[in-house]
């Protein structure tokens, strides 16, 4: 299984950094070298899914086919059989600590050398017609109409660019009719001979009036050779550069350490130098130099060391002016260093983070198996099935939560959003307690889910009783007298009190009015009419509610998708449609409890109202609080019919 996991995400590499590899001439000794030194990159991807998937494929197999009955049986328990693979995943953790303390940083420092030093090898130059070919590391570019031969050595129509020494701006320009391509594989010059054609060449005079005329130097030529040095193109030494070393993943945790301790001095050395910069620049030394006083007001300050007055009424006007131009230049420039300093100290922040985040990263993969483990093995066992089918599906499900909640912990970790400590251990904190859960169910050889469990209080918190009702579908097959007949009669005819209710609403879904069954002689009292009309509304007003609920729920989570992935528009307009969607979903919520207490009101029993402060907890779960009401209503509701037929 780690096998194959381990070719899934190494093909994902290769379509990751396709485009880094393509058109470089590389042999097949260096795309071996770069997916070695990715493979170790990926364990910290591959063995949690595998240590998921394993375990709970295993003992699936083992519930389905009735393994762990039999070990019951001989009283093996659940913690016993996990017991042994529990004490090979502890070393396999300890274990994982070292790989990822030595081997990954060792892949980290090799991979990104070899990533820096690919990108620096220039494409094997490919010339394309009719669009201009840029030789990168060359000032030459060429455009030409067709080419021919066997190689495609022989150009028609020849435009070159030669750049000047800016790089940007084109100095000359060769027009030819013709040329032809000259080199071999061994040599490292392309040999290019152009013939029948112009030299034009741009002329800077040291006179700028001069310049404004654009002069050019114009040559004709009947032949005319041009020899690019492509040395640089194909520089196998360059592959083997292993320049940078203090990426912070290239550590391990001593140098993290050590690295840490560094940056943490250096960014209060940092801090305290702008922070001193800052105070340096205020004008406090020059008010006092510039102070003009009177013989008696200067006994007075001497005898006095705190001066409360308006400290301008020291100076005269000129000095006054002098004074406040000097403070407005000075917040205006420190303003300006301020937003400046600013980015750095942000730049040092994440890149602390970062630091952080990679030493804790080292420790916490390790628990992370183990916790999966725990995680998987009982949950195998509880849905006892094994094989790829199910526990794929779980597997994945559970292991993109629990990577995608890293990512997010993470991503916000290093901008400063969420302390980095935290955030290297969030996932594995969020799997901790429902590993905790799942085991102990497992053990317990409960089910993964009692619904009743959760249900059942919140039956008893709104006054809901269990519908023990029978099944009145024989009533559809009667006739509409024989319907009135059960709601008048149906005492005699042998049925309970809900066929009654049963009755009138089957008459009802036939267009029957209950106007016309009062006209057929069924007593029904007139706010059994106006109790129907509130709960209709309090259905589609909650429908409305769910609706709107869940779509801002989703808008909100898209919000932090695009926020995290920089797309500023769409994450402004995810979350206003969020806020909007959820002030929405607000507003159905009050009209649908506003009809559940005009509801209850028209039945004289407000109190079975469910409490207003219930209600506000439940919004987080209203969709389980709907289906709830819903049948809580109904049941009133026929209650209500009922009793207004005596």
């Amino acid at each position: 299984m780690f096998l194959i996991l381990m070719l899934i995400f190494v093909l994902q590499t290769i379509w990751l950094y396709i485009r880094e590899l393509a058109g470089k001439d590389l042999d097949m000794g260096v795309i071996f070298k770069f997916l070695i030194y990715f493979m170790p990159k990926l364990i910290p991807l591959v063995l949690p899914l595998t240590i998921l998937l394993a375990s709970i494929m295993v003992f699936g197999d083992f519930a389905e086919n009735y393994e762990f009955a039999a070990m019951k049986s001989t009283g093996i328990s659940l913690m016993r059989a996990m017991s042994g693979l529990g004490v090979f995943i502890v070393i396999l953790g300890i274990t994982t600590f070292f790989f990822s303390n030595n081997v990954i940083p060792w892949a980290e420092y090799n991979s990104f050398n070899l990533r820096k030093n690919i990108a620096k090898r220039k494409p094997a130059m490919i010339l394309a017609k009719d669009q201009f070919n840029d030789i990168t590391g060359t000032p030459y570019n060429i455009k030409f109409s067709d080419k021919s031969g066997d190689k495609g050595q022989y150009l028609k129509n020849v435009i070159i660019h030669i750049k000047g020494s800016d790089g940007r701006t084109n100095a000359t320009t060769i027009k030819s009719k013709s040329g032809e391509l000259i080199s071999s594989e061994e040599s490292n010059v392309l040999k290019l001979v152009l013939f029948d054609g112009n030299y034009y060449s741009d002329l800077k005079p040291k006179s700028y009036k001069d310049r404004d005329k654009v002069p050019f130097a114009k040559s004709k030529f009947e032949k005319y050779t041009i020899n690019i040095d492509l040395s640089f193109l194909n520089n196998e030494d360059d592959l083997d550069d292993k320049s940078v070393t203090n990426k912070y993943n290239m550590l391990n945790v001593s140098d993290l350490d050590y690295t840490l301790d560094s940056l943490s001095q250096q960014n209060h050395k940092e801090f305290e130098e702008f922070s001193n910069r800052m105070y340096q620049r205020t004008i406090t030394p020059s008010i006092n130099k510039a102070i003009t006083t009177s013989p008696k007001k200067e006994v007075e300050q001497k005898n006095d060391s705190i001066y409360a007055g308006n400290i301008l009424d020291l100076f005269d006007t000129k000095k006054k002016t002098q004074i406040l131009n000097i403070a407005l230049n000075t917040v205006k420039s420190t303003s300006l260093d301020v937003d400046r300093r600013k980015n750095a100290f942000k730049i040092s922040r994440i890149t602390f983070n970062k630091h952080i985040i990679a030493l804790h990263e080292k420790l916490a993969l390790g628990f992370a198996c183990i916790i999966l483990f725990f995680v998987g093995a009982p949950l195998g066992a509880l849905i006892r099935k094994g094989g790829i089918g199910l526990p794929m599906v779980v597997a994945i499900l559970l292991f993109l939560t629990y990577h995608f909640i890293g990512i997010f912990a993470t991503n916000s970790a290093k901008s400063g959003g969420l302390n980095p400590i935290i955030a290297t251990w969030f996932s594995t904190l969020v799997m901790f307690p429902l590993s905790i859960f799942l085991t102990k169910r497992a053990t317990e050889d409960r089910g993964l889910f009692e619904f009743g469990n959760f249900i059942e209080p919140l039956k008893k918190l709104l006054n809901i009783k269990d519908d023990e009702s029978l099944d009145y579908k024989f009533l559809l097959s009667f006739t509409n007298e024989r319907l009135m007949d059960v709601v008048n009669n149906y005492d005699s005819l042998g049925y309970d009190e809900g066929s009654r209710y049963e009755a009138i609403k089957i008459l009802n879904s036939r267009d029957i009015s209950l106007d016309e069954l009062r006209q057929q002689g069924i007593d029904i009292n007139r706010t059994f009419d106006d109790a129907t009309k509130l709960s209709n509304d309090y259905l589609e007003h909650s429908k409305f509610a769910i609706v709107l609920y869940w779509i801002g729920a989703v808008i909100l989570i898209l919000f932090f998708i695009f926020r995290n992935n920089k797309l500023p528009s769409l994450a402004s307009a995810s979350i206003q449609l969020s806020i909007i969607s959820l002030f929405l979903f607000v507003v159905y919520t009050i009209k649908s409890y506003v009809n559940i207490r005009g509801f209850y009101a028209t039945i004289n029993k407000k109190s079975r109202t469910p409490h207003i402060i219930i209600q506000l907890i439940g919004l987080p779960f209203y969709f389980l609080n709907y289906f709830l009401l819903k049948r809580k209503i109904k049941d009133d509701l026929k209650q209500n019919c009922l009793d207004s037929l005596k």
